[in-house]
């Protein structure tokens, strides 16, 4: 029996060894990090909030403008792209706290919330993701969009819906269990790559866009499940009175409140990515471009753009 135990302990102690998992790079940081998570083990015990204000003249004038070509492009649209733009530019805000360790995430992967039915805000809410892709425009997110959340609203059952019907079908006695079993093999790297992709709050950044149904942004948490260590809110574009040149004038804004787990990185370039995806939506026919019929002002969604 004695070798049947020390099999054991050994296969534990090689488990906890595994450093390779399939959405992130492992990275050592200063020592004053590497602590961070066993003085704050929770994602809520490390967060941060920053409230930003964006003049969004230019960004209303920017998506009338794509309205008259045909397409059907919007404020959430507009957020993706610049959230994207950020993420390039400043990568050390694109990682995630697992297990105690510390990932740069291999993609940029962004989730939204969407309502299953339009302009309906008694319709059921759906959790919407995707993957940037390195040469995407401004046009190819706006697409890849549209797409994701055509399957949401075209009534047909989604691998989220499938997966939750299947989790809910068992017992209270039997979910508590088998949701810590699966927190503990993310923990450890043994959680299929497929799993991982088709989650939504695995994902760089998450975006709820209170606007679209007339809301103020509110603070939001951060989710014990998953890897998302960036939640976005944005409220409704009106009036508000900002100083320029030392007088009080009225502007369209919109206002961002954003949570932020501190664990992967200072609040110095977190409020690089802000001032980054702020810049992007207040000068957005330059920044995501997609207007002209020749192609011309076709930008990728990076920091060179």
């Amino acid at each position: 029996m004695w070798w049947f135990v020390a099999a054991v302990l050994v296969l534990l102690v090689l488990v906890e060894l595994k450093t390779t998992r399939p959405d992130g790079t492992l990275v050592k940081p200063h020592p004053y990090r590497q602590m961070l998570p066993y003085l704050m083990p929770t994602p809520n015990g490390a967060i941060a909030y920053y409230d930003e204000y964006v003049r969004a003249e230019a960004l209303l004038d920017y998506i009338a403008a794509q309205r008259t070509l045909g397409r059907d492009v919007d404020v959430t649209d507009c957020l993706l792209g610049a959230i994207a733009v950020a993420l390039d530019q400043v990568p050390k805000v694109n990682r995630f706290m697992v297990g105690r360790r510390l990932y740069q995430r291999r993609v940029r992967k962004l989730s939204f919330s969407a309502l299953r039915r339009k302009k309906d805000r008694g319709a059921e809410v759906s959790a919407v993701h995707l993957t940037v892709g390195d040469a995407w425009s401004f046009d190819d997110l706006h697409h890849a969009v549209q797409d994701r959340i055509a399957v949401e609203r075209s009534g047909r059952r989604t691998y989220t819906d499938k997966e939750l019907r299947l989790t809910l079908s068992l017992p209270r006695l039997v979910l508590g269990p088998a949701v810590a079993a699966l927190k503990w093999l993310d923990a450890r790297n043994l959680l299929p790559g497929s799993f991982i992709a088709n989650d939504p709050l695995y994902c760089s950044a998450f975006l709820a866009n209170l606007g679209s149904i007339d809301m103020r942004p509110g603070y939001h948490h951060l989710y014990d499940w998953g890897n998302c260590p960036i939640f976005v809110v944005a409220g409704k574009i009106g009036p508000m009175p900002m100083v320029e040149d030392g007088a009080v004038v009225v502007r369209q804004v919109l206002h961002l409140r954003i949570s932020f787990d501190e664990r992967i990185d200072d609040g110095l370039n977190a409020n690089d990515a802000v001032i980054a995806a702020k810049a992007v939506l207040e000068d957005p026919f330059t920044r995501l471009g997609c207007l002209s019929a020749d192609g011309s002002d076709r930008v990728p969604l990076t920091a060179r753009a």
